[in-house]
């Protein structure tokens, strides 16, 4: 086992240098917790590791601090456990919003080469969800990856009909169909796997990653459950986010079923994702058009035309209402900081003030 075989890099090796200088060792963050980590070294071996309590001070939220995938500079020496004295930059970062009502973002995986999300053509099969994985994963910086998994269910039509729906997502998306109950079309997930390079997979219970992370890794490593008849939903096979390390090379992060994906994203990779609609606002009349019922909207004009279809135009609408819904949650959270620590301030003021007197008054 080598760094390289982890998916170390030039680039990670110029960013460690100041911690190796200091005699720390490199690892990748394979598991999380709520109290700790595991890490990999670059000899294979796997340690529980904690954190140092300067890099959690240092880290402005919970998206800053560490998470499975990131490289780390471990302090072999501090005691009884490895400490994690350092992050290097993320080259690549996959997240969305936390679920829920909250305005934080939730890191699902960091230095990934390739985001799979996995679906089916049956029950599961949703074009607008997967717009919104596509807007994550173009701000993540990797590639998007779509598999149509359980082929051999599903016809010809069937299967060509939704292979050029996602297709229509963007030219940077590549799809394929598999069957990973049979094994076949396995060996095209494998081609995104040369170079050491690591994937991310995710998708909705019951679609069948479990099953592909064994085909992959040629053992049961993951138990796989039945998919219910009548909600056609699957129960959680995966319980915890985790890097797997595969026999032929390259490295898997697994994660539970996503069954929420709320946007973590801005309006310029929105604009990316929905270029042909986005392109028509530049002739709306107003520069703050809500492309609804204001005049002169051109992109309501383009929608009438028939140019694009009414799901894709309500869904442009919808992400850029959550979006801003976002940006607005976030603004509330720092007011609401920015007056606690104005509050904190006038507090420690007033009793270093108190204590002034009361010393004063003694003497």
């Amino acid at each position: 086992m080598t760094l390289e075989e982890l998916g170390w890099n030039d680039g990670f090796s110029v960013a460690f240098t100041p911690y190796e200088r200091k005699g720390y060792l490199p690892a990748r963050l394979s598991q999380e917790t709520k109290i700790n980590y595991t890490a990999i070294l670059g000899d294979g071996e796997q340690c529980e590791v904690v954190l140092s309590g300067k890099v959690w001070h240092a880290a402005a939220n919970d998206a800053e601090l560490p998470a499975v995938g990131d490289w780390v500079a471990l302090d072999m020496e501090a005691g009884t456990e490895p400490v994690i004295r350092g992050v290097l930059p993320r080259q690549t970062k996959f997240s969305r919003k936390a679920p829920g009502k909250s305005a934080d973002e939730q890191v699902i995986a960091c230095n990934v080469d390739a985001v799979v999300v996995v679906t089916d053509p049956g029950e599961d099969f949703n074009i607008r969800r997967l717009e919104r994985f596509h807007t994550l994963i173009a701000r993540s910086g990797a590639v998007p990856v779509i598999l149509l998994n359980k082929s051999d269910l599903h016809d010809d039509v069937r299967l060509a009909e939704c292979a050029e729906a996602v297709e229509a997502l963007g030219e940077d998306v590549r799809v394929h169909t598999i069957s990973a109950l049979s094994d076949e079309g396995t060996e095209v997930l494998r081609s995104y796997l040369d170079g050491n390079r690591t994937l991310v997979l995710c998708g909705s219970s019951g679609v069948g990653k479990s099953t592909l992370v064994n085909s992959l890794l040629g053992e049961d490593y993951q138990w796989t459950s039945h998919v219910n008849d009548v909600t056609g939903k699957g129960r959680h096979t995966t319980v915890a986010r985790e890097l797997v390390l595969l026999p032929r090379g390259g490295m898997l992060i697994d994660n539970p079923g996503i069954r929420e994906v709320q946007m973590w994203t801005d309006e310029n990779t929105l604009r990316e994702a929905f270029a042909d609609i986005a392109e028509l606002a530049a002739d709306c009349r107003f520069s703050d058009c809500k492309h609804r019922s204001d005049a002169g909207c051109a992109i309501r004009e383009a929608y009438s035309a028939g140019l694009f279809d009414k799901e894709r135009y309500r869904s442009f609408l919808h992400l850029e209402e959550e979006i801003e819904a976002l940006r607005r949650r976030q603004k509330k959270k720092q007011v609401a900081v920015e007056r606690w620590a104005k509050r904190n301030h006038r507090v420690k003021a007033r009793n270093l003030a108190d204590r002034v007197e009361e010393e004063e008054h003694d003497r």
